[in-house]
């Protein structure tokens, strides 16, 4: 009979290269968490980022009526950013895969910074289009940079939740927003709420190139962590080239599901804020407090979506039916947004809002997480890019759509109703296309 103490020894080691197997015991030895710090780091860029696209759509009613726009320029303008945030996706999909997040995130934050700063001096339709176009082309490597820093910092089990946490950034940028640009505006001009914002990236870019380095490289990850995030035993791969990833399946039932939800998100960053003046009448003063609330309510959504997932893997599920179950009680809460456009009140039109809203970021992050489960790490960046430029094509269409519509007919009743439905129809899509989450075979 072997001696206790090299018996726990034996445990406290396989608990280290197994991590999720839920019959042992968790291990007394300490792994550590710098993890959590990278995911920080992602957190406040996705923050930053949102907070950059969206001072147009709070200034939107403001500047409509002191340029004279009309819905049809207003959706042009918005459709050069998912012009460029489509073709800036393929971009920087592959700059990640290429040159590593560290040099490729860096470059895009420059680059949406600037342009962000830009649209400042923009005077007509055409310049803030031009400036939009700028802003895309960056924004869009934001995704691609976080996701692989995921899949390069996290083990399977924890990475939904991480992807959640950083996701919440984009409430946290859409709540910060509407606090701070009206704020700004009124008091200085709408030019400085282009500028102060913009130049948030710039200040963040030095955090990140303090910080990051890969876990493997990096001084102040323990080698316990270090085993914990390399617990899953990935293959290491070459590099693939992302015109070879179109072949699989696994790359069209990501894509696809960007392309039917991720308009339904763009919608409501662009379009909110006029939908709140024109159907209940909120002005620039008032417009913060509805959104603040519609906003910290995705946060909730975010987080918990991505921690549901974690959670049900952790106790036994399968990835498939842990990813899967988790974006269908999603694609469920999504349903009522249709009444929305239905009710008088106000407040409850919110509240509609903010169950669809926190449902779609429960679901972005594990739409996001499917990435990780079904591709190399080296790929990660590219299939984001990939499934990304997929998602801002259908913005392109529906904020084109969209402006067409409210010009021709002042309503919002078909766009939630296209809203309630849309998760559902790419639910069944992902699982046609990619049924038990196979990994692709290099």
């Amino acid at each position: 009979m072997k001696p206790l103490k090299k018996i726990t020894s034996e445990i406290s080691a396989e608990f280290l290269v197994n991590p999720g197997n839920v019959n042992l015991v968790e291990t007394p030895i300490k792994v550590g968490n710098f993890r959590w710090r990278i995911c920080a780091l992602l957190f406040f860029a996705t923050t930053i980022n949102y907070i950059d696209r969206q001072v147009l759509g709070i200034l939107a009613p403001q500047l409509q009526t002191d340029m004279n726009w009309s819905e049809v320029q207003y959706g042009y303008i918005i459709t050069a950013f998912q012009f460029a945030y489509a073709l800036g996706f393929l971009i920087m999909g592959n700059i990640m895969d290429r040159f590593g997040t560290r040099k490729g995130f860096s470059f895009a934050v420059v680059l949406w910074s600037f342009a962000a700063m830009l649209h400042a001096a923009a005077s007509s339709a055409f310049t803030f289009g031009l400036a939009r176009f700028g802003l895309g082309i960056g924004e869009a490597g934001n995704f691609p940079a976080a996701i692989k820093t995921v899949s390069e910092w996290f083990p399977k089990k924890e990475r939904s939740l991480a992807i959640g946490i950083f996701n919440s950034g984009a409430n946290i940028g859409a709540i910060v927003a509407p606090l701070a640009v009206p704020f700004i505006a009124l008091r200085f001009g709408w030019e400085w709420a282009f500028i102060i914002t913009g130049a948030l990236g710039f200040i963040w870019l030095v955090f990140w190139l303090v910080t990051y380095k890969k876990p493997e490289l990096h001084p102040k990850v323990s080698k316990a962590e270090l085993d914990y995030i390399q617990s899953d035993a990935e293959e290491n791969v070459e590099r693939i080239p992302w015109l070879k990833l179109f072949p699989h399946r696994q790359t069209w039932a990501f894509a696809l599901a960007k392309f039917m939800t991720d308009p339904i998100w763009w919608f409501y960053l662009y379009w909110l804020p006029k939908y709140l003046n024109t159907s209940h009448g909120l002005t620039l003063d008032k417009i913060g407090l509805p959104l603040v609330a519609i906003y910290l309510f995705s946060d909730f959504g975010s987080i918990a979506g991505g921690w549901l997932s974690s959670f049900l893997i952790n106790t036994g599920w399968s990835v498939n039916s842990a990813r899967k179950t988790t974006m269908l009680i999603c694609a469920l809460a999504v349903l009522p947004i249709f009444f929305a456009s239905q009710t008088a009140n106000l407040w409850i039109a919110v509240g509609l809002i903010s169950l669809a809203t926190a449902a779609h970021q429960g679901w972005s992050a594990n739409l996001f997480t499917l990435v990780s489960d079904m591709f190399p790490k080296n790929a990660v960046g590219s299939v984001v890019g990939i499934g990304g430029m997929f998602g801002a094509v259908g913005g392109m269409l529906i904020a084109t759509a969209t402006g067409y519509l409210l010009e021709k007919t002042g309503s919002y009743v078909p766009i939630f109703i296209i809203a309630s439905v849309s998760y559902l129809f790419a639910l069944i899509l992902v699982q046609v296309l990619a049924p038990k989450l196979k990994p692709i075979n290099p």
